[in-house]
């Protein structure tokens, strides 16, 4: 095709201003030169200077006049021509001068804001939640530190990660939108890196968030996030109080040695794996778990009462009117519905569900009567062999299946249907069942076809696994999305109410799903 002589032009002209300052500074010229040249002609041709214009109406006056006018100089040329240029080489000289100090300021002024933009301030901050790295389930961390921080008043989280500190806020912004009391300062650097980790003050920090991030190797990451911490020779705090994820089982050991009694690990992929099976074999129960581990409705809490100090777990559950004991905590070991008889120290805390600590603060004791006639005496029968599938496949899967064949019946089938055919060999080679005899199908979980012929309908649970060491954290919900809508559409037609507990990476995906 034939380029047109506005194509041509254009691109002579981006030819000329790609050459840098040369090229700027002589379009600049060019357009002064026509801008004095025609006004000065047209004011000659025209005759429009009034009578007392102070010059002779000839086109080298108007010119002269033009260009000071233009250019902002001034000289007098009563005194002749040559002052008239000495003059204007003057100006031309303070201009150069007084535009290389507006550069420099300029120049000085952008590279503060570009510091401030690149966040490398130090963090004047105390009693602040600290979060180290990055990932999506850093906004829900968020959202749900600004709901427990409500009534503490002025409260701070600060964020230090590699991403752009811009960036950061923007991406915040965006997905939690206003935060009430909460303030949220974001830091760039790298979590690992004792100049960097200084900056956010740690050492003043309420507590610090350890998150493992979406990079290759995260795991790494995180310990080396840890070290940096705790044996950081310069650090001031006596104690720090680190909660870190580990992607990976095999790391869980040594981010458990690097971080001492200092840290909390959690083994994200077990747990995450745990609860889908959990979800998957008792039906709600995923609501239950999200009304005890957020922060609105009723919350677990931590509570010293020295007046159960000598008395039995027995006694504890009936100590409160309007909390309910699950448990005692003492010293670093935690123990969840212990045996009745299980005395209580007087350094134990309980742990309790209630609404607010307020509420628990000003706990009565129980007030009401057991009525024992209402309590089963019933046997209990044992559960029959059940139909599972599973579709889809990460690197948590394995931890799935085997947490299922723990609590499957024995007899229990399980089908699981993937893209990747390693899944298969990983299955058979790798895994080993008691109770469940697993079949594997390749093909693509998103297929109405395929769906069909493997009539989920007949099944007692359905899990559906995120595709995410494949694909992006927003194209494996896409995919997740898919396959629900599949799947309740064929529940809705075949009138059958099959559980179906499914993964979601980003949040705002998983309300979407329901």
């Amino acid at each position: 095709m034939n380029a047109t002589r506005r194509q041509r032009f254009r691109y002579w002209f981006d030819n000329t201003m790609s050459k840098g300052t040369a090229g700027m500074v002589g379009w600049l010229a060019t357009a002064t030169f026509v801008i004095v040249v025609g006004f000065a002609v047209a004011i000659v041709l025209t005759r429009i200077a009034p009578a007392d214009h102070g010059h002779r109406p000839d086109t080298l006056h108007e010119l002269y006049q033009t260009l000071i006018n233009v250019t902002g100089f001034y000289a007098y040329d009563t005194f002749g021509w040559w002052w008239a240029f000495v003059q204007f080489l003057i100006a031309l000289g303070g201009l150069f001068i007084a535009s290389t100090l507006i550069g420099i300021i300029v120049t000085g002024f952008n590279a503060k804001v570009e510091e401030l933009r690149k966040g490398r301030s130090f963090v004047v901050e105390s009693g602040h939640t600290l979060i180290l790295g990055w990932s999506e389930a850093i906004y829900t961390i968020i959202s749900e530190l600004a709901i427990s921080r409500e009534r503490e008043g002025d409260a701070a989280v600060v964020i230090l990660a590699d991403d752009d500190k811009v960036e950061m806020e923007e991406r915040l912004a965006s997905k939690l939108g206003k935060l009430g009391k909460l303030r949220i300062v974001c830091r760039s650097g790298s979590p690992s890196d004792l100049a960097d980790l200084a900056i956010v003050n740690p050492d003043r920090a309420k507590s610090i968030i350890v998150l493992s991030g979406e990079s290759e190797n995260p795991d790494i990451k995180v310990i080396k996030s840890i070290l940096a911490l705790t044996h950081n020779p310069a650090r001031l705090n006596d104690r720090f109080h680190i909660v870190a994820e580990i992607e990976e089982t095999k790391n869980l050991a040594i981010a458990q040695i690097v971080g001492g009694d200092e840290t909390t690990v959690i083994d994200k992929g077990k747990l995450i794996s745990r609860l889908m099976v959990q979800a998957s074999r008792q039906s709600g129960i995923a609501i239950a778990y999200t009304e005890l581990f957020d922060f609105a409705g009723d919350e677990i809490y931590f509570r010293h009462d020295p007046a159960l100090a000598g008395l039995t777990y027995g006694d504890a559950l009936l100590a409160y009117e309007n909390c309910s004991i699950i448990g005692i905590a003492s010293g670093e070991t935690t123990s969840i519905n212990p045996p009745a008889s299980t005395i209580i120290g007087a350094d134990d805390s309980i742990i309790a569900v209630a609404e607010d600590d307020t509420v628990l603060d000003v706990a009565t004791p129980f007030a009401g009567a057991i009525d024992e006639s209402v309590i089963s005496a019933e046997a209990i029968v044992p559960p029959s062999p059940t139909r599972m599938l599973v579709l889809g496949w990460n690197a948590r899967a394995g931890i799935v299946l085997d947490e299922l064949d723990d609590y499957a019946p024995p007899g229990s089938l399980l089908k699981v249907v993937a893209e990747d055919s390693s899944a298969g060999t990983t299955i058979h080679n790798n895994l080993s069942f008691t109770n469940l005899s697993v079949e594997f199908v390749e093909g693509d979980a998103t297929d109405r076809d395929l769906l069909e012929a493997l009539d989920v309908g007949n099944h007692d649970a359905l899990l559906v696994l995120s595709e995410s060491d494949a694909r992006s954290a927003e194209d494996a919900d896409a995919r997740t999305l898919v396959t629900l809508l599949h799947l309740r559409d064929m529940a809705n037609i075949a009138g059958k109410r099959v559980p179906i507990v499914s993964e979601m990476l980003d949040d705002r995906n998983r309300e979407l799903a329901q």
